[in-house]
């Protein structure tokens, strides 16, 4: 898929093909909509990028729970996303032996507890003895830090599924400032767009629906 075929899609078929890029957030696709054209891949991953700079923080940790646990319950119950269930089947948590797996939902549990949130990581990046090492090791980072990590893998796992879409020569993934705390911090003196009108939305707080785990569009 080029750039001219992004550009020339009307709502509807944006959404479809982009809503998933952030995990369960068509929102946010919804929203980048309105800044066509874009020039590149870059272009339109920096408008993904700046929505989610510009929430509050309470719009952020919405965003981080709509990513399931790694090996987790909706793994179990075969209700991932299409790209969840890629993602984590090449870090091999589809095949995770009966030690591991409970080690895992153990220290998902503990994270979840202690954050808010579920751990994210860029799974397809990943083994099993990745990820729970990862998992152990950010169990102990301030929440502050780890905010701004797991946005950052946010980030890293929504260039992947634009390149997926987009057939870019690389997959890999390289640091782009952005992706960590050095945008977040950098935003306000930059003047980076915030999701309001001009994004082709009514000014918004963003929520995840109770038992969903998804965004919704609240004028509270």
């Amino acid at each position: 898929m080029d750039m001219e075929k992004v550009n020339s899609m009307d709502f509807s078929e944006f959404v479809d093909v982009f809503g998933n890029i952030v995990e369960k957030c068509p929102l946010i696709a919804a929203a980048v909509w309105s800044q066509r054209p874009f020039s590149d891949l870059e272009d339109l991953e920096n408008h993904f990028f700046a929505f989610i700079d510009a929430l509050p923080r309470s719009g952020q940790e919405g965003i981080l729970r709509c990513h399931p646990d790694l090996a987790g319950r909706d793994l179990q119950q075969g209700t991932l996303t299409a790209e969840s269930q890629r993602e984590q089947s090449q870090a091999g948590l589809t095949s995770l032996d009966t030690r591991d797996r409970l080690r895992l939902q153990r220290l998902n549990a503990q994270y979840r507890e202690r954050f808010g949130f579920p751990f994210v990581l860029v799974a397809r990046l990943s083994n099993r003895a990745t990820v729970l090492r990862e998992l152990d090791r950010r169990l102990h980072c301030q929440p502050e830090s780890e905010l701004r990590t797991a946005l950052g893998e946010v980030k890293k796992i929504s260039h992947l599924r634009l390149t997926d879409l987009l057939g870019a020569h690389s997959a890999t993934v390289e640091p782009q400032r952005g992706w960590g705390s050095e945008r977040q911090q950098d935003a306000s003196g930059r003047g980076d767009p915030a999701p309001q009108a001009g994004w082709g939305l009514e000014r918004q707080s963003i929520h995840p629906h109770k038992g969903s785990g998804e965004l919704k569009q609240s004028h509270e």
